[in-house]
C-alpha cells in the first residue's frame, strides 16, 4: 500500500516550534508563533494519498475553531486537558496515538503502508514502550516509516533509526512554510506579522 497514515503529536510539534521562534530575531516570537496546519499536514502526506490522519492536541478554547476546521479538512482530532502539565498527563495522548497505531498495524497487517509520525519523542524506549518502539514493531511487519520533526529537540536515538530504516524529514528545513506570526499582543512592542512561505516538496525526503 502507498497510501500514508498520519499521526501527529501537536503539543510537541508546537511547543519545540516555539523553541525554534526564539532563536530569531522577531520580537516576541515565541508568543506569536503558529502552526500552519495546511502546510503542516501537506508536508506529511507529500501529495500522497490519506489513508488515516489522526493529531493529538491540548483544548485551549482560542484552538476551537481551528480544530473543528482540521476535522473538516479530514483530520481525526482527539483532545485532552493537559492539566497541570505533569509527564503522567502528558502521557495520555501519546499512549492513546500509540494504540491507534498498532490498531492500523494489526488491521493492515496483510497490507501495510506508510506511517507518518509527527513527534520528535522518543521517550520510554528503554522499558519497551513509546513512540521509537511502536514503530519498530510495525517497521517489522513491513511498514514504511516517516518521522517529521525538529531536528534540536528530536531523540537522538529515534532520529537515527528513521535515517537508516526509513526517512527523516527535518522541520527546521520548512520552518516559514510550516509557521507563521501573528503581529504583537497588546501591551507589547509592535510586530508585524510574518505569513506561511510557500511549501516547496522538492526535496523532502521519502521513505
Amino acid at each position: 500500500m502507498d497510501s500514508v497514515f498520519i499521526y501527529w503529536d501537536n503539543s510537541n510539534i508546537f511547543h519545540e516550534a516555539q523553541r525554534m521562534a526564539e532563536l530569531s530575531d522577531e520580537p516576541d516570537a515565541r508568543y506569536r508563533v503558529r502552526v500552519h496546519f495546511d502546510n503542516m499536514l501537506r508536508l506529511a502526506h507529500a501529495d500522497r494519498s490519506i489513508a488515516r490522519a489522526i493529531a493529538v492536541g491540548s483544548i485551549p478554547p482560542e484552538m476551537e475553531q481551528l480544530w473543528n476546521r482540521l476535522e473538516n479538512d479530514g483530520l481525526t482530532v482527539s483532545l485532552f486537558d493537559r492539566g497541570g502539565g505533569s509527564r503522567s498527563e502528558q502521557d495520555m495522548p501519546d499512549r492513546l496515538l500509540q494504540l491507534i497505531m498498532l490498531e492500523d498495524a494489526l488491521d493492515n497487517n496483510g497490507d501495510p503502508g506508510i506511517v507518518v509520525l509527527l513527534t520528535g519523542d522518543g521517550a520510554g524506549y528503554q522499558k519497551g514502550v513509546g513512540f521509537h518502539r511502536t514503530l519498530e514493531r510495525m517497521h517489522r511487519r513491513g511498514w514504511r516509516i516517516e518521522i517529521l520533526s525538529w531536528a534540536h529537540s528530536c531523540n537522538q536515538r529515534m532520529r537515527l533509526w528513521a535515517k537508516e530504516n526509513g526517512a527523516f524529514v527535518p522541520l527546521d528545513d520548512y520552518y516559514g512554510a510550516v509557521t507563521y506570526l501573528e503581529p504583537s499582543r497588546p501591551g507589547f512592542p509592535l510586530a508585524q506579522p510574518r505569513y506561511a512561505e510557500t511549501l516547496d516538496l522538492c526535496s523532502r525526503p521519502m521513505a
